[in-house]
C-alpha cells in the first residue's frame, strides 16, 4: 500500500532528514547530507528500493503519533489486541557521523515486534555487502558504510538481502536500535548512547523553542511547529535552508511534474529572513543572510536562482529509471535543470533580503552593500528582457510582471538604503529613475484595465498568483483599486476549492509541461495576506484557518494540495509553505492583539 504524502513525518539532525510513515517504515533518508544519494528510497519506488520498518508484527498503521513537546522527536503508538507499544524515532544532532535512533518501548500487555532493515545505496540501486562485527551489523557499498546495533542486543538474521529482527516487549521494557553512517574507508564510528541522545535531543529542541517570540496569538502552536520544521530543513554547517528534503514527489499523481527540491532557492530569501526575524531567531536569520552573501558573491551575470547546501553551483538534472516514482509518478529526477534559468526576480529578492537584514539590525557585513550595488547595476541593464520567471517555466521566456515588480523592489530598496545611510556610496537619483521607469512600464503593459487586474506577463490574459505580492512589497498600496481588482481576479480565476493555483495549466500552459497541478499552498497564504491588507480580515482569517486544517497530524505541509482528492501533493515538507504560514500567522496574530 502506498502511503499518502501526509502519512509521513519528518526527523532530522540539521544536516539531513528522513521520512517516517504511519506504518513505522522510514522510506526516505539521504546520508550524510540532504542532497546525498538515498539509502532508503521506497518513497519513490517500492520496499525493494530500501526502507527500515519497525512495528508490531502484522500491524498496519499506528494508532496515533506526535512529536514529543516542541521537538523533532517522533513518537508513534500502536494499540494491538495483545498490548500497546510505542516507537520513538529521532536523529540526534551529530558530532561527526549521522545516527538514526529508534527506541521501542512497551506500554501495556505484550507486543511482538518485527524489524526489517533493507539498505539500498545510491537511490535504491545498490545492495551493500552485510557482515557482523563485534555484535553489530555492518553494511558496505563503495564509499558508504552503515552500522546497526541494538541495546540490549536482539537476534537479527539475513533474509532476502535484508536484516530482520523479532522480539517481544512488555510494560516498561525498552529496546533501542542505532543506525550510523560513515565513510567506508574510515575506522568504525564512535558509539552513541541512544538514551542519552534522546535526553540531549529533547533538551536541545526545548531550549531552541524557548527563543520563539510569542506574538502569534491563537496561532502560536502552528507557528512554532512550522519554525521547528524550518530549523529541521536547515543545513547547520552553512546556514542554508533546503526547499524540501525530498525529490520528485509529484505535483500531479501519475504525472511528470516531479522535481528535486533538496537545494536552497534565492526566491525564498526575503520571506524566510522576515519569518525568522519576526519570530525572534536572529542567529538563524544571520546564518541565512551570510549563506546568501557567500552564494551570490562573484559576477552578477552568473547569479543563479538556487545553489547547493554550501553554495555549490553545479546541480545537473538526471533521471533515475530504476525508480517507478511515487504512486507511479515518473520520472524520478535528481539535480535541477532550472539552475541555468534567467530569473530576474532573484536580484530583487537578494537586495530586499539584505535590506531587511540591515533594517533589523543584523551585524553589518562590509561587503554586503557593494554586492548589492553590483547586482543592481547588472539588473539595470537587464530588467527589460524576458525571463523564465518565479515559477521556473520550461516554456519560452516572457516579460513576467512579478519579475518586473521585483526589479522595482531592487531599485526601491537601494533608494531607501541610501536615504537612510547617506554615507554609503551610490547615486540615489539613478535608482529613483530606474524605479520610476519600471513602475510606469508595469502599470502600462502588465495591467489589464478592462478586467481591472495585473496579468502574468505583458500582453497575456493569463493571471499569476505572484501578483498578490504587489501590495506586500510596496509596489502599490493595498487600497489601490488595481490591487483590489487583482485580488478579486486571482481568487475568481485561479481559485480551486477555495484555495489558489499558481497559474493556469489548461490549454497551452505557460510552463511548457503536460498535465496539471494542485493548489499552491504558499500562494493560498498570500491570498490570505492580500485579503487582510485590503480590509477583508474576516475572510483572510477563515482562509488561513482552513489552510491550517490541511496540515497533517504532526503539523506538516507539502508544496500543494488537491482539493478534489483531499490530499497533499509535491515535495514534503515544503519550506515555502511553512514560511508563508509563519508570516501570515504573525500578521493575523499581531492584528488581533492590536485590535
Amino acid at each position: 500500500m502506498t502511503l499518502r504524502i501526509e502519512d509521513y513525518a519528518l526527523i532530522g539532525d540539521l544536516q539531513t532528514a528522513g521520512l517516517v510513515g504511519k506504518d513505522g517504515s522510514i522510506d526516505w533518508l539521504c546520508l550524510p547530507r540532504f542532497d546525498s544519494a538515498a539509502c532508503f528510497a521506497a518513497l519513490l519506488g517500492n520496499k525493494e528500493n530500501g526502507h527500515w520498518t519497525m512495528a508490531p508484527k502484522g500491524a498496519g498503521l499506528c494508532t496515533r503519533r506526535g512529536y514529543v513537546g516542541e521537538s523533532l522527536v517522533l513518537e508513534s503508538v500502536w494499540e494491538t489486541r495483545t498490548g500497546t507499544v510505542k516507537v520513538i524515532d529521532f536523529m540526534p544532532q551529530r558530532d561527526a557521523a549521522p545516527d538514526v535512533v529508534r527506541i521501542v518501548e512497551g506500554v501495556s500487555g505484550s507486543v511482538e515486534m518485527r524489524g526489517t532493515l533493507r539498505l539500498r545505496m545510491d537511490y535504491g540501486s545498490v545492495v551493500p555487502w552485510m557482515r557482523r562485527s563485534d555484535g553489530q551489523r555492518v553494511a558496505v557499498a563503495g564509499p558508504d558504510s552503515v552500522w546497526l546495533r541494538s541495546e540490549p542486543e536482539v537476534k537479527t538474521w539475513g533474509q532476502q538481502f535484508s536484516t530482520v529482527s523479532s522480539f517481544t516487549v512488555g510494560p516498561g521494557e525498552k529496546v533501542a536500535f542505532v543506525l550510523t553512517w560513515h565513510p567506508s574507508h574510515q575506522p568504525r564510528p564512535t558509539l552513541v548512547d541512544p538514551y542519552e541522545a534522546l535526553e540531549s535531543s529533547l533538551a536541545d529542541w526545548t531550549e531552541w523553542s524557548r527563543s520563539c517570540c510569542r506574538t502569534a496569538g491563537p496561532y502560536q502552536e502552528a507557528v512554532l511547529r512550522s519554525l521547528i520544521t524550518l530549523k529541521g530543513l536547515t543545513y547547520a554547517p552553512t546556514g542554508g535552508i533546503v526547499a524540501a528534503p525530498t525529490t520528485s514527489l509529484p505535483e500531479e499523481l501519475g504525472g511528470v511534474r516531479n522535481w528535486d527540491y533538496r537545494y536552497c532557492w534565492l526566491r525564498d530569501s526575503t520571506l524566510t529572513l522576515g519569518a525568522l526575524l519576526a519570530a525572534g531567531y536572529h542567529e538563524e536569520a544571520e546564518a541565512w543572510r551570510d549563506w546568501l552573501l557567500r552564494a551570490v558573491a562573484g559576477d552578477p551575470a552568473d547569479l543563479q536562482i538556487m545553489y547547493g547546501l554550501a553554495g555549490e553551483r553545479r546541480l545537473p538534472e538526471t533521471e533515475l529509471p530504476w525508480l517507478s516514482g511515487y504512486a507511479g509518478s515518473a520520472p524520478v529526477r535528481t539535480g535541477n535543470e532550472a539552475v541555468t534559468q534567467l530569473q530576474l526576480d532573484v536580484y530583487g529578492e537578494v537586495i530586499d533580503s539584505l535590506h531587511v537584514a540591515r533594517e533589523a539590525g543584523l551585524p553589518a557585513e562590509k561587503h554586503a552593500w557593494s554586492i548589492q550595488l553590483s547586482l543592481l547595476g547588472f539588473l539595470e541593464s537587464k530588467w527589460r528582457e524576458p525571463d523564465e520567471g518565479l515559477w521556473e517555466v520550461r516554456g519560452p521566456r516572457r516579460h513576467f510582471v512579478h519579475s518586473k515588480v521585483m526589479a522595482w523592489v531592487a531599485a526601491d530598496r537601494a533608494v531607501r538604503t541610501l536615504e537612510a545611510c547617506p554615507e554609503l556610496s551610490g547615486d540615489p537619483a539613478r535608482w529613483r529613475a530606474m524605479r520610476d521607469e519600471v513602475h510606469r512600464e508595469v502599470c502600462e503593459k502588465g495591467y489589464d484595465p478592462v478586467r481591472n487586474t495585473f496579468t502574468q506577463s505583458y500582453g497575456s490574459a493569463e493571471l499569476d498568483a505572484a501578483t498578490l505580492l504587489i501590495p506586500r512589497v510596496g509596489f502599490l498600496p493595498a487600497e489601490d483599486p488595481r490591487v483590489i481588482g487583482t485580488v478579486d481576479a486571482v481568487q475568481r480565476e485561479l481559485g480551486t476549492g477555495g484555495l489558489v493555483r499558481r497559474y493556469s495549466t489548461e490549454g497551452m500552459p505557460v510552463d511548457g509541461m503536460p498535465g496539471s497541478e494542485g493548489a499552491f499552498l504558499a500562494c493560498s497564504f498570500w491570498l490570505a495576506d492580500a485579503l487582510r491588507m485590503t480590509g477583508r480580515a474576516k475572510e483572510a482569517r477563515e482562509l488561513f484557518e482552513r489552510l491550517l486544517a490541511l496540515r497533517n497530524d504532526v503539523g506538516l505541509l507539502a508544496e500543494e494540495y488537491d482539493p478534489v482528492a483531499g490530499r497533499q501533493l509535491g515535495n514534503f515538507p515544503q519550506a515555502f509553505s511553512h514560511i508563508a504560514l509563519v508570516n501570515t500567522a504573525l500578521a493575523l496574530g499581531q492584528e488581533e492583539t492590536a485590535g
